[in-house]
């Protein structure tokens, strides 16, 4: 199993997937295989079928049973080069939940709670542009361009290039930074400062924060992402506009935003205010 391992390592590698997907596809590879006590070469598309009802029945999330479905079929399709039948894999279908968003003054409070200089300015900064975690890690000192008031987002995710916004404050928030860390070839560097911070970390420093501050809600980075899209969206953004902003391939994934804005939500009136008023609802 350990060749089988660093041969699908080395596949997800080359195409740029990232460190958090290499694991969990390994791990849901090797659960498969141990499930049936058997090398995953050796097993089927109805063994997946199989397993992946196993994991119905267990009560997994529908994203769990998806990325487990997802990891088997690019063991599969890519690093065995086998002729894989999509239909005969179950593809669970995701229930509906509203993303949590922050109040402007919940994220004031949040970034106020961060200890860390280097963590809280990351943080403003996927709040400033809505950069997924992993975009905002790996900036480099070059990808701010503070001429054109721009930064550059190099290989987001589906591997594309795109600009998002430099907020003022954001800029000085990094000169800033900049000036007391003087980091390297990262803007934010990890422990071991050839290697970007991790996004487990971040994630770490989020949550002890949103604790810090008395957040009842459970905040991750990917909250500020969130959070910034739909501010965009009351401020009375372009809607197209946010969908190139955040990276999204479909205008249907950014309207989600659409179904949280409970700022526009209280500005509509209720058709019952056009009826005449002053009837007594006795």
């Amino acid at each position: 199993m350990t060749a089988l391992r660093q041969r699908m390592l080395e596949d997800m590698r080359l195409r740029n997937f990232s460190a958090h997907t290499q694991r969990s596809y390994v791990h849901y590879v090797a659960a498969f295989a141990v499930h049936f006590g058997r090398s995953p070469e050796l097993l089927g598309p109805e063994d997946a079928r199989a397993y992946l009802l196993h994991l119905v029945d267990r009560g997994c999330s529908s994203s769990t049973i998806d990325v487990a479905r997802c990891a088997i079929r690019f063991f599969e399709c890519v690093t065995l080069g086998r002729e894989w039948p999509e239909l005969l894999i179950p593809l669970a279908k995701r229930a509906h939940r509203l993303p949590v968003i922050l109040a402007h003054s919940e994220v004031g409070r949040l970034f106020e709670a961060v200890q860390y200089p280097k963590y809280r300015t990351l943080l403003m900064t996927i709040y400033a542009t809505g950069m997924r975690s992993s975009e905002a890690t790996h900036l480099r000192a070059a990808d701010i361009d503070s001429e054109r008031m721009l930064i550059a987002v190099r290989q987001g995710k589906g591997r594309k290039d795109r600009y998002v916004m430099l907020s003022p404050v954001l800029l000085e928030a990094l000169r800033s930074y900049w000036k007391r860390e003087r980091p390297g070839e990262w803007l934010f560097p990890g422990s071991n400062a050839s290697m970007p911070v991790s996004v487990c970390a971040l994630r770490q420093v989020c949550k002890r924060a949103a604790v810090a501050c008395g957040l009842s809600k459970r905040v991750t980075p990917r909250t500020l992402r969130h959070s910034f899209a739909t501010h965009l969206l009351e401020a009375g953004a372009n809607i197209r506009i946010i969908q190139q902003v955040l990276g999204h391939r479909s205008l249907r994934t950014t309207a989600r935003y659409t179904y949280v804005s409970n700022e526009m939500i209280g500005s509509v009136p209720s058709p019952l205010d056009r009826i005449v008023t002053g009837v007594d609802p006795k």
